[in-house]
């Protein structure tokens, strides 16, 4: 296997994309630029893949699974994996400022998430050596032993959004290796960096060639292939529910097995007994974590009417205080949106809210002074006199952006947290037991954090209810769904 490094400073040079053990340019020979998002510098150029280097990863991948991969012991794999947690440890700065300098999030942020990835690789580690049938009793005549055997459901076809690249590429590998899975990884093209660097150290780990493949390129040009391939029997995405309906189509072909975690329109609940000491920075830190940019951003804010004045007041100083810029800097609090088009989509949803008759308590605008002029930043914003029709209260924003809408009872909130077409996840603010339990049981959302947001643990299973997808990451339940469960019948008599 012949490694060209790529480990080295982000500095605009080229990033081959990794098939097969090799570091290898596009077939069609074509790149594109990767550009930091809080300073408009091309910081790197990747290859253009296509639907040619699809084939070729997913052969990778197909030779890999039925090679020398399929006869790894699962403490075999689990030792991999702890190899790669270990390296990952080691090299967490360079990760954290990879993820910093291509898509914006802030490196205090991308440092805090140490405890997150690292704990998903070595609870995948765990979990390698704990996959097993069952013997079942049957009612069979004769002497008949029935078992059930748990194998690796083959080639993985995994695709990633660009605001979490480090997490987002792990929640995919991690359990493909500790199943005996092999991976064809395609990072979107806004953010592909930190996925080749993780493919290397992946390399350097140990794992061996072609059950980790990366393969840069756009969704039409190599995710739409790489969903339709008959040669992959599982595609895993995340990303818009748009796409995820597209993926469900064109995995129709070979009936491959499809997971999904798409967006979301989730609710805040403050009931009028929360403590706003607490309530007020994790509800706003629950969209403007990211700049927004996050599927489970709380970005539709209900708030018990006896204390909502109060509360939006709050809520508004606070998110005036956040220190916005580039988010190398470790004091950042807010970093830049991804990209110039999605600083436009995010403009046109803040003029829409003020045209459709909300009030515009703070933020608001694009941030283009100084140091920020090059970048795409717009402050965190609150609105206030928000109705549940408007748009900016009904449609996925993936900005920094908050519309607080007061109601008058739990029915009415219940009602109008679940008046919407997603069911990622949902936040709720009480001081009582009682109706934190009551509200997590009739919120339809496949997560429901109480006095927290953002709490997300490898053991705990993650997704959503409606069109916010199908399938679990995190958990037993997500190894599962890299298996497929074959039944054994052996007669003995």
């Amino acid at each position: 296997m012949t490694i060209v490094p790529i480990r080295q400073p982000i500095d605009g040079r080229h990033r081959p994309m990794f098939i097969g053990g090799l570091w290898v340019e596009a077939a069609s020979g074509q790149t594109f630029e990767t550009r930091n998002p809080a300073t408009g510098e091309i910081i790197a150029t990747v290859p253009r893949g296509g639907r040619q280097d699809i084939e070729r990863a997913v052969a990778a991948a197909r030779n890999a699974f039925v090679g020398p991969w399929s006869r790894f012991k699962p403490h075999e794999r689990q030792k991999l994996l702890l190899r790669i947690a270990n390296l990952f440890e080691r090299h967490w700065e360079e990760i954290c400022t990879s993820d910093t300098t291509d898509m914006g999030l802030p490196i205090a942020r991308a440092r805090g998430n140490a405890n997150r990835v690292l704990g998903m690789l070595r609870y995948y580690a765990g979990m390698a050596t704990a996959l097993h049938g069952e013997t079942i009793e049957n009612s069979l005549p004769g002497d008949i032993v029935s078992f059930t055997r748990k194998e690796p459901v083959g080639v993985v076809g995994a695709i990633i959004p660009w605001n979490a690249p480090t997490a987002a590429s792990i929640w995919k590998i991690g359990p493909a290796l500790a199943t005996g899975c092999t991976v064809v990884l395609k990072p979107s093209e806004e953010a592909p960096l930190t996925p080749l660097l993780i493919a290397e150290l992946m390399a350097e780990a140990g794992v061996p060639d072609g059950v980790v493949n990366v393969v840069t390129g756009t969704g039409a040009e190599a995710g739409a292939p790489l969903a339709e391939h008959m040669g992959v029997d599982k595609i895993v995405f995340t990303g818009s529910t748009l796409t995820g309906q597209s993926i469900v189509r064109a995995s129709a072909g070979n009936l491959k097995r499809v997971s999904l975690e798409l967006g979301g329109k989730s609710p805040v609940i403050v009931c009028a007994d929360a403590d706003l000491e607490r309530a007020v920075p994790v509800a706003a830190m629950s969209v403007f974590a990211n700049s927004g940019q996050i599927c489970i951003a709380g970005s539709r804010l209900f708030v018990a009417r006896s204390i909502h004045d109060e509360f939006v007041e709050r809520l508004s100083a606070y998110a005036a205080s956040l220190r916005i810029g580039n988010g190398i800097d470790p004091e950042t609090e807010i970093g830049p949106l991804i990209s110039p088009r999605q600083l436009e989509r995010v403009e046109g949803y803040l003029r829409a809210g003020s045209e459709e008759g909300a009030r515009l308590v703070t933020g608001g605008t694009r941030l283009s002074h100084g140091a920020l002029a090059a970048g795409n930043f717009i402050a965190p914003t609150v609105f206030a006199g928000v109705s549940d029709t408007m748009r900016i209260a009904r449609e996925e924003i993936f900005g920094p952006v908050i519309s607080a809408l007061p109601f008058d009872t739990l029915d009415e909130a219940v009602r109008r947290a679940n008046d919407t077409p997603y069911g990622l996840a949902a936040g709720v603010f009480t001081r009582d037991l009682a109706t934190a339990h009551q509200l997590s049981r009739r919120l339809q959302a496949g997560s429901v954090w109480v006095n927290t947001y953002h709490a997300i643990d490898p053991a705990v299973p993650f997704g959503g209810y409606k069109m916010s997808g199908y399938g679990r990451e995190g958990g037993g339940e997500h190894l599962g769904e890299y298996l497929s469960t074959k039944g054994v019948f052996i007669r003995i008599d």
